[in-house]
């Protein structure tokens, strides 16, 4: 017999006896979803992108605030600094729209660098004034650039959209109109991206780098003790999460292909809402703000009505789900059922050997 037979066999797993079963059913309604299109009319197809692009947003929000600890409140900026680019591309350079919305990206991307620099630099709450003062700045500086209409916007060039990458593809295919055919091909860009951007963060979650991310939110000192450098950590977060919030809201613009700075850089839309859909839905998981978005899409339809109640209304909604169910709906649900959809907890698995039956396998 081997004289290497181990003591003990402990495996570390973040699989849980649902997983399986939860990813099929997800892979199942991402097929579904995308050939949504094939069988609901455009309104829904409207409502749908609407939903799929504020779930990016509240995602990479999440990424910050739940498990990295930066509570910004300035994300309006990548989203409106990511349209402006993505208008400049088009208008100006002539650019797709497709491409365009890459740029978009980028520029996001470009703008988080010199802003991480400077917010950094702060902690806590004063963090969180900085973002949005580097908001209010960005806006203030694109309201100023005449050529994409000042502080009361312009609109995409007239056929811009309609001759976008896909879009007569997708007309001839499925038999409909130019604009219907945009909002098609828009509504299949936000569920990849949806898609890319949970699929990532999931990723990033299981990974080396993802109990390096939680160990900096819970002891920022402790983290560094073990050789997790915080500021690179966090650093790498907020870049991601810049990117993807530049993207969405770059394509969030291409299907409304109209921007003011107002507009582009409303806190309640991109940032108030954003934030609300991941209080109620549950802080620190990637189920809440799924589960937030949808609460939060019915509550937008249900409240249209009454005004300026509506806002009120969410808001005292937000002010219960906190006191009665801090870590959200998805918190609460998961509490009394064990299910996780994407579980990231690590659990050690197994159990050492019998002394008495070692000993035998060692003296064979």
């Amino acid at each position: 017999m081997s004289d290497h037979l181990s003591a003990s066999s402990w495996t570390v797993s973040t699989r849980t006896r649902g997983s399986a079963v939860s990813m099929l059913a997800i892979l199942v309604l991402v097929a579904l979803a995308f050939a949504a299109p094939l069988f609901v009319s455009r309104s829904v197809v409207q409502d749908l992108f609407f939903i799929l692009t504020m779930l990016v947003l509240a995602q990479c929000w999440n990424l910050l605030a739940g498990y990295a600890g930066l509570v910004s409140v300035g994300q309006q900026a990548f989203v409106g600094f990511g349209a402006y680019a993505m208008f400049a591309g088009v208008s100006l350079l002539g650019m797709d729209p497709m491409a365009a919305i890459l740029l978009g990206g980028l520029a996001a991307l470009a703008l988080s660098v010199p802003t991480a620099f400077f917010v950094f630099r702060l902690q806590g709450a004063y963090f969180a004034i900085g973002t949005w003062v580097i908001a209010e700045i960005v806006r203030l500086s694109l309201a100023q650039w005449k050529a994409l209409g000042g502080g009361t916007g312009t609109s995409l060039p007239s056929g811009a959209t309609r001759d976008m990458v896909g879009v007569r593809f997708v007309a001839d295919l499925l038999g409909v109109r130019g604009p219907q055919a945009t909002d098609i091909v828009c509504y299949w860009l936000a569920l990849f991206l949806a898609v890319v951007t949970i699929g990532s963060i999931y990723k990033l979650l299981r990974s080396k780098q993802g109990l390096g991310l939680a160990a900096v939110r819970d002891n920022r000192e402790a983290a560094r003790s073990v050789g997790v450098d915080p500021t690179w950590t966090k650093s790498f977060v907020y870049l991601v999460a810049a990117l993807a919030t530049g993207l969405a809201g770059a394509l969030i613009y291409v299907q409304k292909a109209r921007i003011s700075p107002d507009a582009a850089f409303s806190v309640p839309d991109w940032t108030a809402y954003v934030i609300f859909i991941v209080v109620i839905g549950g802080i620190g998981t990637i189920e809440g703000p799924i589960v937030g978005v949808i609460v939060f899409y019915i509550l937008q339809n249900m409240l249209a009505d009454y005004g300026s109640w509506y806002l009120l209304i969410l808001g005292l909604i937000g002010i219960l789900i906190m006191l009665f169910a801090p870590r959200g709906l998805w918190g609460l649900f998961a509490d009394r059922t064990g299910l996780q959809l994407f579980p990231v907890r690590r659990i050690l698995a197994g159990q050492p050997k019998p002394p008495a039956q070692t000993q035998r396998h060692q003296r064979e």
